[in-house]
């Protein structure tokens, strides 16, 4: 009987051990994680309550090799991916590595715009979940990361919003957003992934 039991709380200890969480924890990307040719295209769309279309159009992003360092293209621009990967080392970050549902945190951001409009976002964030999603490039493994608070400007723009990013560790990127501010409404999706074979 005693062996019995033994081997009885042996079992349920290697099944505890083994049964992943239901999302496990994803870390950040790294640069050995990228490879030249890999692409991202995203549509986008922002629309007022009342109709008016704000933004429309495409977002495309592609590795390439320049002069031997691996760099991202977005729009006119290129970056280094090492600045990609780069730990946030800010008090409150976009994503609070690693990625684990349930997690929550303060997501903080002050900006400046081209035109000299100065801005904070000031959101709470936290991971409602790690399951499925469907958008058009296909279906991924993706975290549903919620962001709740406000955005200010300079120009006296001030407006609750709401954002709900899912990020998919496959593409290594996010593959939807929804985002809601006062009265827009901007949706973006990942219409195209690809890289090399």
């Amino acid at each position: 009987m005693k062996s019995q039991i033994v081997i009885f709380f042996a079992l349920v200890m290697l099944s505890a051990c083994k049964s992943p969480t239901k999302s496990g924890s994803t870390n950040q990307p790294t640069l050995a994680d990228y490879q030249v040719g890999e692409k991202w295209v995203w549509k986008y769309k922002g629309v007022t309550t009342e109709g008016e279309v704000r933004s429309d159009g495409e977002d495309t992003r592609e590795i390439v090799n320049i002069n031997g360092v691996l760099s991202m293209t977005i729009g006119k621009d290129t970056i280094p991916v090492t600045d990609i990967v780069k730990p946030d080392e800010s008090e409150t970050p976009k994503y609070h590595w690693p990625l684990e549902v349930g997690k929550k945190w303060k997501y903080e951001n002050n900006w400046t715009s081209q035109d000299g409009t100065t801005g904070n976002q000031s959101h709470d964030a936290e991971i409602v979940s790690y399951q499925e999603e469907t958008v058009e490039a296909g279906t991924f493994m993706a975290y549903t990361i919620k962001y709740t608070g406000k955005t200010t400007n300079s120009r006296g723009y001030n407006a609750n919003e709401e954002e709900v990013w899912l990020y998919a560790p496959e593409v290594k990127n996010f593959i939807k957003l929804t985002q809601t501010q006062g009265d827009f409404l901007y949706v973006e999706e990942l219409i195209e992934y690809s890289k090399p074979e």
